[in-house]
């Protein structure tokens, strides 16, 4: 299993940079991974329901397979426990995504935020941070809030119970 994810990890670690401070897409990817699992222990209480997200943004974002998938989560994993905050994954995604992509890290870290049908008040801090980290606008914050949440919208026009927890 160690080979398996060195060899995943060499074989897009190398990869043709995104720009010219020679940011590699599975940096960024990895990154991306690791803010999203963060997301999902924002509220100290992970669900299925987060996990299942997670796993299909990264599948999809990324278009791994799923054995690709839980290779990316696991060198995510590890990269958590040697990081000392969120910096050393937003300074990659400032050198190396677009403005249009760091919006779109928003969305999927609001998608996580809201997979359980509660916004915890810590998950709201944690979005907040990162968008402030990654240089996204506060109108373009709550504008991608707006978004994920219209999209959770079943078809009678209620909101499924999204409120903020003050727990």
């Amino acid at each position: 299993m160690i080979r398996t994810v060195k060899q995943f990890f060499e074989k897009y670690v190398t990869s043709s940079p995104r720009n010219t401070d020679n940011v590699s897409d599975h940096s960024l990817q990895i990154a991306t991974a690791a803010l999203l699992i963060e997301m999902m222990r924002a509220d100290a209480e992970i669900s299925v329901d987060e996990q299942k997200k997670i796993t299909e943004t990264i599948r999809l974002k990324f278009k791994l397979t799923d054995t690709e998938t839980a290779e990316l989560m696991q060198l995510a994993e590890e990269k958590i426990w040697k990081s000392t905050g969120y910096f050393e994954f937003t300074t990659l995604m400032n050198k190396g995504l677009s403005h249009k992509q760091k919006i779109k890290v928003i969305e999927h870290l609001w998608d996580v935020a809201f997979a359980d049908a509660i916004l915890d008040k810590h998950e709201e801090y944690m979005v907040r941070k990162i968008a402030g980290l990654i240089h996204v606008s506060h109108k373009d914050f709550i504008e991608t809030k707006l978004r994920v949440k219209k999209k959770l919208q079943p078809f009678s026009g209620e909101y499924p119970s999204q409120a903020i927890r003050n727990e």
